[in-house]
């Protein structure tokens, strides 16, 4: 069994700035500790697993409203809202990698220019970037 950790314990378990579990108490993604009178505060080891969902939802993007509206529906009692938050995530992503589709082919574009256009004074890679506003 896991015992209860010092802010310091508990950020280096999850892999955080001492600051950052500050800014998450802050933010009220996370709670502020217990303390008996004078003693140094101590964390739960539910609070590492939910520090470490916080982690892992940003590395999926997620922003830190949307962590905390996940965190509020985390009563088995609203995962249609919970969809509703990944699909709206999922709908963003898609529309990232589109727009990244559509940049490598213009790059690839360029740069297949580049290799062809030898011998020529200006570069067509470049040359596009200072002229062409579709790029």
């Amino acid at each position: 069994m896991m015992t209860q950790m010092t802010i310091g314990q508990l950020a280096a378990a999850a892999a955080v700035n001492v600051e950052t579990v500050r800014y998450y108490q802050r933010r009220g993604l996370l709670a502020m500790p217990e303390r008996t009178t004078g003693s140094i505060a101590r964390y739960a080891p539910a609070t590492l697993t939910r520090l470490r969902f916080i982690r892992r939802s940003q590395a999926l993007g997620f922003s830190l409203d949307d962590v905390q509206a996940l965190l509020s529906l985390d009563d088995g009692q609203a995962c249609a809202k919970a969809r509703r938050i990944g699909e709206h995530k999922l709908a963003d992503v898609q529309q990232r990698i589109r727009t990244l589709q559509t940049l490598e082919a213009a790059l690839k574009d360029l740069v297949g220019q580049c290799s062809v256009a030898q011998g020529k004074v200006a570069c067509p890679l470049i040359e596009t970037l200072m002229q062409d506003e579709r790029v």
